[in-house]
This record gives structure tokens, C-alpha cells and sequence, in this order.
């Protein structure tokens, strides 16, 4: 049967006249178009269901993000309570410091669903897409969440330290040929330079800061190779058919521009950008408690990863730390926190300008 807005009131209003958390006004508007978000909706935040000819229903995060598209009528369900219970939450949270069922966001939406519906809260655990059987498809972490990557979350909003962090991956990959690519300079990297020898051979009596603009970082961890950078000379750009003949499959990007609070993240996989066509990332999308990508999509193996992150560390109360670590689990990126703050990571300067090309 074709699902109507007649339909999904009326489901609404059964689930809701069960439950003493929800209401029928916390059900969202339901439009025809995407358009209709601003008259509807106003501010950006709230959700829009766009209700198509075939019974498709499909979710709105703002004017121009779908964030679910689903014919499942349980699954829409689902998605408005998980919304509902955030906003619930986050008051409790606000109203009750040091009591209640939701003193921890995340976990309290969690609780909050297992009133209305005990599978909801099992759905809302695994990241919101799970087969509702109770069944966590992953172990709690039970490791220093900040060990391997997401130590270097902090700093990196200030551009520290670096700009850019790059990660390649495939069959042998080499991070010495990676960097060659990237316009290193040649003899550096096969006499094994590092950080710490560039900044002592620095005659102008810089700070570190200002030679790291001229230098960049790179070498190995988790199976990827990595390059740190802040910014490249003009012309050097290593594209998508240079990276193949290295054997690179997948790269990961990440890119602060603190100046402007822009923070992305550009995923690509077999040449492709991984991005359910959205465009460009930020990673100030992401807000605790709330998937940031699209639900059942390309990225949505890091929605669940993020929401694991969120129930197995609490104590983390910076975002960027659980979306770090979140990548950390998903991906497997790490970054060698030692050798990078003793200056004893490999490194090298800026060679040339046409590095990259062909």
C-alpha cells in the first residue's frame, strides 16, 4: 500500500499515544518538494519530510541536504523519533545537570528510544540503519580513544600541525614515492631527513612555525601512507591517474582553514569521491547525538562509527575527538604522535612545481 501523509499521521499518533515522551506535534511538516523547506521549516536544523508520487518519503535536514529516502514506514518513523528524542535531550541535559536519564546526550537519547520502542534504542546504538535485532555489529571500543589519531584533534582546529592532513592507501604504497609526487625534495627523502633536521639547519633563526610553511611531513601508519602539510607552491597538484600508477586506491583528506572555521573532509575510493553527491564535507556538520551523513548511503559506515564512538566514550567532550576516532576505527588512520611532536618524523622541503603532473 502506498504510503499517504494520511498514513504516516495516523502511524505517528498510534506510536506516540503509546508512549509518554512523544506527541502529534512533534511529528514534522510534510511537504512535495524540498522547496517548501524554509516556509515550512524556517531555521535550518529542523526536519522536513518530502512526501514523493510513489510513496517515497524523504528527509530534510535544511533546504538542501536529503538525509534519508526510505518507503519503509517504520523506518520514517523511526528517523522522526530519533530527531524528536535529540531535541528532548538536549533539554533534559540543559535542565537537569547532574540528574536524570539523559546527564550523557547520546547515551540518554538512547534511553529515551528504549522507552518508546526497546528495538528503536538497539537501531539508535548501531548508527539508526540496523535490522532492529538487538545485535550490535561491533565490540565496544575498550582503548585509549585518543591513542592513535584523535590525539592530534585539538590542535588541529588551530592548523596544528598542519593545514593539511593527506592519507593514501592501496597495494605497496610507498610514502617516499607519495611524497616524491608531491614535489619533495629528492635528495631529503633518500638520505632519510627529519623534522628535527630542517628546523636546525633553518640559518635565519625562524620559529618552528614559520619553516614548517616551507616543509612538510609524511610517512606510514595503520597501513596508510600519510603527508602533513600547510600549504604546496603553485603548481603542484597530484592527480587521481598519478596516484593509480603508485597503486593508490583510497585517500583521505582533511583540510582546517581556521581563519574561516572551515574543517573538511574529502574521501575517495577507487578515483571516486566518496560523498553520496554532496559536494565538499565539513566536518562541523557532524553534531553529537545526530548522523551528519546520509542515512544508508556511501558514508554511512561512518554515521555508525561515529555514533559508537559517541556510546563508548562519553568523556571525550570535544566533537573533533570523536569524529577523529570515529575515522580512526572506520578507516584505520593513525598518525605517529611521538615522532611527530619530537620532530623525528620524516620530512622534507618543497623541490619543485610541476611535481604531481602526468
Amino acid at each position: 500500500m502506498r504510503t499517504t501523509e494520511h498514513t504516516l499521521r495516523r502511524a505517528w499518533h498510534t506510536v506516540a499515544a503509546g508512549s509518554d515522551l512523544l506527541d502529534d506535534a512533534m511529528f514534522p511538516p510534510i511537504g512535495t518538494s524540498r522547496d517548501q523547506y524554509k516556509e515550512r521549516v524556517g531555521n535550518p536544523g529542523g526536519l522536513f519530510l518530502v512526501l514523493d508520487e510513489d510513496g517515497t518519503v524523504r528527509g530534510y535536514g535544511n533546504a538542501h541536504s536529503e538525509v534519508f529516502a526510505t518507503q519503509d514506514l517504520d523506518q520514517v518513523l523511526y528517523f522522526v523519533a530519533e530527531h524528536a528524542v535529540h531535541d528532548l535531550a538536549e533539554h533534559i541535559v540543559a535542565h537537569s545537570p547532574g540528574d536524570g536519564p539523559a546527564v550523557n546526550l547520546v547515551s540518554g537519547q538512547a534511553e529515551l528510544l528504549d522507552r518508546i520502542n526497546p528495538a528503536w534504542g538497539s537501531r539508535f546504538r548501531d548508527g539508526g540503519m540496523s535490522d532492529m535485532d538487538g545485535t550490535r555489529t561491533a565490540l565496544p571500543c575498550g582503548g585509549d580513544p585518543l591513542e592513535r589519531f584523535a590525539w592530534v584533534a585539538r590542535e588541529w582546529r588551530d592548523q596544528d600541525p598542519y593545514t593539511c592532513l593527506a592519507f593514501f592507501r592501496g597495494e605497496d604504497v610507498s610514502a617516499e614515492q607519495i611524497a616524491l609526487l608531491h614535489g619533495a625534495d629528492p635528495e631529503q627523502v633518500t638520505t632519510g631527513t627529519r623534522l628535527s633536521d630542517l628546523r636546525d639547519r633553518d640559518e635565519l633563526g625562524r620559529d618552528h612555525w614559520e619553516t614548517a610553511w616551507e616543509t612538510f611531513s609524511f610517512g606510514e601508519a595503520g597501513g596508510w601512507a600519510f603527508l602533513m602539510y600547510n600549504d604546496t607552491p603553485s603548481g603542484i597538484r597530484a592527480d587521481s591517474a598519478a596516484l593509480a600508477r603508485l597503486g593508490v586506491t583510497e585517500t583521505v583528506e582533511l583540510t582546517a582553514t581556521s581563519a574561516k572555521a572551515i574543517y573538511s573532509i574529502d574521501y575517495t575510493r577507487d578515483g571516486r569521491r566518496v560523498d553520496d553527491g554532496w559536494g565538499m564535507l565539513e566536518l562541523i556538520w557532524y553534531k553529537r547525538g545526530r548522523a551528519p551523513y546520509y542515512r544508508g548511503g556511501q558514508l554511512d559506515f561512518l554515521n555508525r562509527a561515529l555514533r559508537h564512538a559517541e556510546m563508548d566514550h562519553p568523556e571525550l567532550l570535544h566533537d573533533f575527538e570523536l569524529y577523529f576516532h570515529a575515522l580512526e576505527v572506520s578507516l584505520g588512520l593513525q598518525l605517529p604522535r611521538q615522532d611527530i611532536r619530537e620532530g623525528t618524523v620524516r620530512a622534507a622541503q618543497w623541490a619543485r612545481g610541476d611535481a604531481g603532473r602526468g
